[in-house]
């Protein structure tokens, strides 16, 4: 809403061509970014079609190791800049150059084709000289106007926006009666009129108090009342990521976007590096997509028709049915303990045929992996770090998003927003040592005490049982510990300070493990309960 209060104050005062989105903690790191952007939006062939130009977010104050992936890097520096050859990157919501007609829901500029003529005939030559007749015989009336409204200073700038129809040769004005202007942009002649031009500027006439009171008009509370702000004009309501939204209906019109990634960051901002604090932010992006794939501008069923790419489309659905794979992921990061605690193996022996396809699927899951890193220039570290946050998200903040999202949608219970926070404490990273308890920590903590546990439980087994147990446990081992690897630094945020082992860790551990071993081998649930012989069979008489 503050968004598109601003765009029509803007457009009212100054109503230049170009508008560039920052976050309230985002600062300009490059001058020249502006200069890259606009030799996109100005380009001569594709430059109309060009709705945003979107940057890649960059941060200050990120500890050296990025703990929590906080730079998002793989998604930056692979996922947008591979968009950028299909139909654009979905807008991020900050760090962005936006041209203003396409937030005034206009389609870009096409070829004209049965605009240049008066009929369906085949020759393009045929009727084109009644087109310029036309525009002859209305040009003067239009000059009368303009003389007139130069004696006369106090006319009203409504008959701008009439003359502005006649001059103006595009397809949407002619089809837009003035009535239609204002349920779509509102009770504002001013405002109305600039949308018109689509270079920008303001009428020369117009004095600056009339404008001052123009733009007090256009913020007003009910302004947006019975129009189409935040449902086809402006930046969309409806989801907490309104950025996606606003992107989406962009591309569906036929825009397209440009990734613009120089090599000085354009545009540096801060994030948060506490643990409790990036989850809630991650819960806030999963909760705007779950709200967007319960809506009707879900990608899978919105805008067919129009001017969104099939690839395009499969991006804008990827990005909204991510919260989905919590259930999956919860349900594969527990299978390894429970495994370890039942003695059964749910991946097939390496001599069956089933095990070549889990290998195919393995060996092109690292090959798909290699060649992004390959292509990007993305460090192995960042992609691993990468890896790990999206488990440590997947089973915390993704699983919650999921139900209060349902909640919210089906139910009409409604979650409280949670604003980041960003600041950071006297000392170094201090923010990133705090602990905030959270409900968001209560699953992640409890799949590393189950793997662990069941750990400890096979090893115990397998010293219970003799050196052939040893085979079947090393694969079982191998993906519970690839489980711990993966929450290793949620234990580690959870826990401890940067570059230590907690110590309350490992004394926890050995004490659990020396608990766990000394009642697991009591129990001794895994071997079979030896029985004597039957003495009615043997015919002995022990007593």
């Amino acid at each position: 809403g503050a968004m598109n209060a601003l765009v029509r104050v803007s457009a009212v005062l100054t109503n230049a061509p170009f508008i560039l989105n920052l976050d309230c903690d985002h600062y300009i790191n490059n001058s020249k970014a502006f200069r890259e952007a606009m030799c996109f939006m100005m380009d001569p062939t594709l430059g109309k079609k060009v709705c945003y130009v979107q940057f890649p977010q960059r941060f200050d104050g990120i500890d050296q190791h990025d703990r929590y992936a906080n730079n998002n890097t793989v998604f930056f520096d692979i996922n947008l800049k591979g968009l950028d050859g299909i139909q654009g990157p979905v807008y991020v919501g900050t760090g962005c150059v936006f041209r203003r007609q396409a937030l005034y829901g206009y389609d870009p500029n096409k070829k004209e084709k049965a605009s240049s003529k008066a009929c369906n005939c085949c020759p393009t030559w045929c009727c084109r000289g009644r087109k310029k007749s036309k525009k002859s015989k209305s040009k003067p009336k239009s000059d009368k106007k303009r003389r007139s409204k130069k004696n006369d200073s106090n006319v009203p700038i409504l008959e701008d926006i009439e003359e502005g129809i006649e001059g103006f040769d595009s397809e949407r004005t002619s089809l837009m009666s003035q009535k239609n202007f204002e349920k779509k942009f509102g009770q504002s002649p001013v405002f109305v009129a600039s949308t018109l031009l689509e270079n920008g500027g303001v009428p020369q006439n117009a004095s600056p108090a009339s404008l001052l009171k123009e733009a007090i008009h256009v913020i007003s509370c009910g302004y947006e009342d019975k129009t189409e702000w935040g449902k086809e004009v402006g930046w969309i309501y409806g989801s907490v990521t309104e950025d996606i939204l606003t992107g989406f209906k962009m591309h569906v019109r036929g825009w397209r976007s440009i990734y613009c990634m120089p090599g000085r960051p354009a545009f540096k901002g801060s994030a948060p590096i506490n643990l409790t604090d990036r989850l809630h932010q991650v819960l806030r992006w999963a909760l705007g997509s779950i709200e967007i794939l319960l809506s009707r501008h879900c990608p899978i069923w919105y805008g067919y028709g129009g001017g969104l790419k099939w690839l395009e489309r499969f991006a804008y659905v990827n990005t909204i049915v991510y919260p989905l794979t919590s259930l999956p992921l919860v349900a594969y990061c527990s299978l390894p303990a429970v495994c370890l605690l039942t003695g059964k193996f749910i991946i097939p022996t390496i001599s069956s045929f089933n095990s070549l396809w889990f290998i195919a699927l393995f060996m092109s899951i690292a090959a798909t992996g290699i060649l992004e890193m390959r292509w990007s220039g993305v460090g192995i570290d960042e992609w691993w770090r990468n890896e790990q946050f999206w488990v440590i998200g997947g089973v915390s903040s993704h699983l919650f998003a999921l139900f209060q999202g349902l909640l919210k949608v089906l139910a009409g219970i409604d979650t409280s927003f949670t604003v980041t926070s960003k600041s950071t404490d006297d000392e170094e990273f201090g923010e990133l040592y705090a602990f905030k308890w959270t409900t968001l920590l209560i699953p992640p903590t409890t799949l590393i005490v189950i793997n662990m546990v069941g750990v400890v439980a096979g090893i115990s087994d397998a010293i219970n049982n003799g050196y052939q147990s040893w085979g079947p446990l090393f694969g079982k081992l191998f993906f519970a510990i690839w489980v711990i690897m993966h929450l290793y630094p949620f234990l580690k945020g959870l826990m401890g300070r940067q570059n230590r082992t907690p110590t309350i860790v490992i004394v926890w551990s050995i004490l659990l493990a020396s608990i766990f071993s000394l009642i697991w081998i009591r129990i001794d649930p895994f071997l079979p309960k030896q029985k004597g012989p039957n003495l009615e069979d043997c015919g002995l008489d022990c007593e």
